[in-house]
């Protein structure tokens, strides 16, 4: 293929929202709670070609609301192309509701009726757009009603005189087409000749046409498939992709045989079926990664079975499609878990790998403070709804020193029990928020919200990531270590379930000695029991020694941690900026989280009526800044010696 191409792959057609129902085993009827993930073939396989290392695109249409937002972000994240993603003010984004009864059934919804991506038409792409890219994916629902049944055809043509191969996804659903009870959207096939016939019309356009048995049997019109396939290659010349479920596919590239059994099998995996929805959409996502790139059939097949494998052993469609990175490793090492989702390494690289909140560095203001503030607002005879409204006015400062530093990974780290109007305040901005969920001072760790650590965390929006602090050191003794090592496990599963990130502050008690080992070796020892967390939060090392240590053990231990971040401790402006042109070249320290530093003395004074709301949210914004421009000048001296040296 042609390596002058902007993108590799345009997908065209379904863009919705799935609603997944989290209990299994019932029926959906009966089910309790809803998981929501970005759906629809095309852009279950533009999220998955994009998780794949190819540069993909979604032509559909959302609607002007709350999930037609949600699936313009979620691509977004993803690395996809929204370019020709139109907005429709008049249709609302489709929906469907899916559940998992068993391994055999998987009843699904479809709240699809005057839909946006129904609407897609000629007018929202044109040649140039088609040309850009080395592959379009057209899909069989798209065929199922004039208006995309025109603008599909349309952009098979352009495809075709510039050069773009054009790929088929039969993806037949009977319901989508008006032959089964509308209730009956998990029926897999429906023998109907009109559709078949309509069907039939754009094979000669297709270059690679892909499906299951069913499938293979509406587009040739006949229930026996060797005829079905016979008859599609009377109709093009184009590679016939056959997907065999566990057993893998089979690739016809010219003439049919006489027997399935007389082409080349392409062996699948022998994995647990936990999911059949969305394992299609990522076998594609392999087979285009392999295809697009010219690695050939027994390759690409590999990279596609190898997809479908680790989406079936996993919960929803697009957000268990794996990456290039997981496939590979899967192909390198396999697996000792039958039920791949049970398997710890792969399941901690798809999380690394698929978080869709990226940030380089974070800035924090840290006002999570609530025994200190409590202390301090008692002290003057001051309440709770004092804290709550010095709270607003952190983060009110937060917003100044936001504005001047559009383009840096500024953040915030605030509670809910004292700091709610401030949370609601900054949440959906895209900027960073941590969230404690530790109670304050608990030495064994307790957490605040209850009982139960998934109910608390499920009422958390997931851009908040999950902060816990623990005062942890290698020499306490065992019934200390037990007890915070099994609250830590509890919440590193929790957040995981939530699709929470989380960061673990490590902070040795006063009353214990520490060197230059202490922190690593707690560190070490989370590793050691299964705590991976998304980001650490660490006290200012006490020497380069320490430095190297703690970078050599977070880069050896967990190369998809997101990073450490300094904390302050209520030192003295300078010692913290001291620490921050310490911690400068080492490129696991992702930058900090400092409260008192910035707020305490003007919390005191607020308090105690010394200083108005103005002049409180100035000093604070001017404290913050300059811990920031002392992390920009250091940090960018220490990249421009890193330049020199590559030199």
């Amino acid at each position: 293929m042609t390596t002058a191409k902007s993108l590799d792959v345009i997908c065209m057609g379904r863009a919705g929202v799935d609603l997944y129902g989290e209990q299994i085993g019932g029926m959906l009827e009966d089910m309790g709670s809803f998981a929501k993930y970005i759906g629809g073939c095309p852009a279950n396989i533009a999220v998955g070609t994009a998780r794949m290392g190819l540069k993909s695109s979604l032509l559909s249409r959302v609607g002007d609301e709350h999930m037609g937002r949600f699936i313009r972000q979620t691509l977004i994240a993803e690395g996809v192309d929204v370019s020709h993603l139109q907005t429709d003010r008049d249709r609302l984004t489709a929906l469907v509701f899916l559940g998992i009864r068993d391994r055999e059934t998987f009843p699904l919804i479809f709240y699809r009726e005057n839909c946006a991506d129904m609407a897609l038409n000629v007018e929202d792409f044109d040649a140039a757009f088609i040309a850009s890219a080395k592959a379009l994916v057209v899909t069989g629902t798209h065929l199922s009603k004039p208006g995309v049944r025109e603008a599909s055809f349309r952009a098979a043509e352009y495809a075709k005189a510039a050069g773009t191969k054009v790929v088929f996804d039969i993806d037949y659903r009977p319901v989508l087409w008006g032959l089964t009870d509308i209730g009956l959207g998990e029926e897999r096939f429906v023998a109907d000749e009109k559709v078949s016939a309509s069907v039939a019309g754009i094979l000669p356009l297709c270059d690679l046409i892909v499906g299951t048995e069913e499938e293979f049997h509406i587009a040739g019109g006949s229930t026996d498939t060797i005829t079905a396939l016979k008859r599609i290659r009377e109709q093009t010349d184009a590679h016939l992709v056959l997907k065999l479920g566990a057993d893998g596919c089979t690739v016809f590239n010219g003439a049919v045989p006489g027997k399935l059994t007389d082409n080349k099998v392409h062996q699948g995996f022998q994995v647990e079926v936990f999911n059949v929805l969305g394992a299609g959409d990522a076998f594609m996502s392999g087979l285009l990664r392999g295809y697009i790139d010219g690695l050939g059939w027994d390759e690409s097949c590999r990279l596609a079975n190898a997809s479908g494998a680790l989406v079936v052993s996993r919960h929803g469609c697009a957000p268990a499609i794996p990456s290039y990175e997981e496939v590979r490793y899967f192909l390198a090492h396999g697996s000792a878990y039958r039920s791949l989702r049970h398997d710890r390494a792969l399941e901690q690289m798809h999380w690394a790998m698929t978080r869709e909140r990226k940030f380089s560095e974070v800035l924090a203001f840290a006002f999570d403070h609530r025994k200190q503030l409590e202390d301090m607002a008692c002290e003057v005879g001051k309440g709770t709804d004092a804290i709550e409204e010095f709270k607003r006015l952190c983060f009110h400062a937060f917003a100044i020193v936001k504005e001047q530093y559009q383009n840096r990974g500024l953040g915030l780290l605030c509670d809910g029990r004292l700091g709610q109007a401030a949370l609601d305040e900054a949440s959906g901005r895209g900027i960073w928020i941590g969230r404690p969920i530790e109670y304050p001072g608990s030495r064994p760790l307790k957490f605040e919200g209850g009982a139960s650590l998934m109910q608390t965390l499920r009422e958390w929006p997931q851009e908040h990531c999950v902060k816990c602090l623990v005062f942890y050191h290698p020499d306490d003794d065992a019934e200390m270590c037990a007890a915070q090592e099994s609250a830590l496990l509890r919440l590193a599963a929790a957040t995981r379930a939530t699709r929470h990130e989380l960061l673990v502050e490590v902070i040795p008690p006063a009353t214990l000695p520490r060197d230059d080992k202490t922190v690593t070796d707690v560190i070490e020892r989370l590793y050691d029991i299964g705590i991976y967390p998304d980001w650490w939060k660490l006290p200012t090392p006490l020497s380069e020694v320490e430095w190297q240590a703690l970078s050599a053990t977070v880069e050896g231990r967990d190369q998809y941690c997101r990073g450490i971040v300094l904390l302050g401790l209520d030192a003295p402006e300078a010692d913290v900026m001291a620490a921050i042109e310490n911690a400068a070249h080492h490129k696991v320290c992702k930058g900090f989280a400092v409260g008192r530093t910035i707020f305490g003395e003007v919390a005191r004074a607020w308090f105690a009526g010394d200083m108005d709301d103005n002049a409180a949210q100035t000093e604070m914004a001017q404290r913050y800044s300059r811990l920031i421009n002392c992390w920009i000048a250091v940090r960018e001296a220490a990249d421009m010696n890193t330049e020199k040296v590559r030199a």
